[in-house]
């Protein structure tokens, strides 16, 4: 009797065994337990743009070192050219075969080390070369080609990531855009930190510059750590396995190329968002850093005028881009024309070099580059989460790479433009 109730009692189990799972789209959503996910889509936003906003906000040391030379303009177009052709490459790659989650896991993971790469040549040049001297500009070719190496890598992650996002509900490409506003914030904060606690001469500049970007190593290094632990996520590994769902049914329906089309109709369905983000992108980079940090000159504030100007800039893209968690503007129209009202920052910033002197004073620029980070916050934002929402959930990552390029050309474009503020 006990034989064959144990018999019978296990039966039901072997049999489940042997059914297959269930799909993605009939199982309940599992619970973002403690929000970990969210808080690790965060970082990761905070993560790719820490070594861009690491190089420009030591604008000071830089400056320092080589004299003469505009450090920020010179690594905004170096990064941006680079970031652009990096993210053409990717895309032709992409689009001559079927792409994989394994690619994605390789890219992102060998931009994470790239990141700490070109982070650690800061430091070591100093202490294995430069050693505090000023003028030694083989030191400024060797930073610049550690900029062109971090735009490589944030072409390898920041697609891959914002991709990641798209596929899941909005909240969490919120979280990657608010991250990436982190990252200007926690950047200069630190600088602000690390310039406040050494002496305010050369060798105190050193330190902190050193201490700084070693700071930023390890934080890159907390990001490598979470992104491997992502996919392990009963929430994340849910929307990957339903996105997998829906590539596998594309297939069925439309044969293996179907991928290679959607690329173009990606960019045909998503290119208005994509203007927005260009417009964006080319205000705010023609004005921000290169401006800011070379144009206008505070007699009470000196060296620490561009750093606080820096800081106050990061400080409101933050609240832009935490803003559309309590509110979304969802009509991308009207987010347009508003990308299209921020041109009159140039007549503005224009006004603060050639009009009326009161204008070039610290009260008047420091409000203009507040609402210059507030308004690049929210309409980023904005046009991030509402992007990916328009295709298919297969094609969330193809549409976070193409938005992330749209947003490069806007950047690239801008980087040039800043130029003409110095003709």
């Amino acid at each position: 009797m006990g034989r064959r109730t144990e018999r019978d009692s296990d039966r039901p189990l072997e049999t489940a065994a042997l059914l297959p799972p269930l799909p993605p789209s009939s199982r309940k959503v599992p619970d973002d337990s403690f929000h970990f996910a969210y808080v690790i889509f965060f970082t990761l936003g905070a993560g790719f743009l820490l070594p861009w906003n690491a190089f420009i906000t030591a604008v000071d040391y830089f400056s320092y070192l080589y004299p003469g030379e505009s450090v920020d303009r010179v690594f905004a177009v170096v990064y941006m050219l680079v970031a652009l052709v990096s993210l053409l490459a990717i895309l032709f790659f992409l689009s001559s075969r079927k792409a994989s989650s394994s690619d994605a896991y390789v890219r992102i993971n060998l931009g994470l080390f790239l990141f700490v790469v070109s982070l650690l040549v800061v430091p070591v040049l100093d202490v294995g070369y430069i050693k505090g001297r000023t003028g030694l500009y083989d030191g400024f070719y060797v930073t610049v080609g550690a900029i062109a190496l971090s735009a490589i890598a944030d072409a390898l992650v920041q697609g891959g990531i914002i991709g990641s996002a798209g596929e899941m509900p909005e909240r969490y490409m919120q979280a990657v855009v608010a991250g990436t506003a982190a990252s200007g914030v926690l950047i200069s904060l630190l600088r602000v930190i690390t310039k406040a606690v050494y002496p305010q001469d050369s060798e105190g500049l050193r330190k902190s510059a050193n201490l700084y970007f070693a700071v930023g190593i390890v934080i890159m290094a907390v990001c490598m750590v979470f992104y491997n632990v992502a996919d392990r996520l009963p929430v994340i590994k849910y929307y990957k396995e339903l996105k997998m769902q829906a590539v596998n049914e594309e297939k069925a329906e439309k044969g293996v190329a179907a991928w290679r089309l959607s690329l173009w109709s990606v960019v045909g369905r998503i290119k208005w968002h994509g203007l927005g983000i260009v417009l964006i992108y080319v205000v705010t980079l023609a004005i921000f850093p290169g401006y800011i940090t070379e144009d206008v000159h505070s007699e009470i504030l000196k060296d620490w005028y561009a750093v606080m100007l820096i800081s106050a800039y990061n400080v409101f893209d933050l609240i832009g881009k935490s803003l559309t968690a309590c509110y979304l503007l969802e009509n991308a129209k009207i987010a347009i024309w508003c990308t299209v009202g921020r041109l009159f920052f140039f007549p503005l910033f224009y006004l603060c070099l050639h009009g009326p002197k009161f204008l070039s004073t610290e009260i008047p620029v420091t409000i203009l580059t507040c609402l210059l980070g507030l308004t690049n916050g929210y309409l980023t934002s904005v046009f991030m989460i509402l992007a990916p929402k328009v295709v298919e959930l297969q094609h969330a990552e193809t549409a976070g790479i193409v938005v992330v390029l749209f947003l490069v050309i806007g950047l690239a474009t801008g980087s040039v433009v800043a130029w003409f503020w110095v003709i």
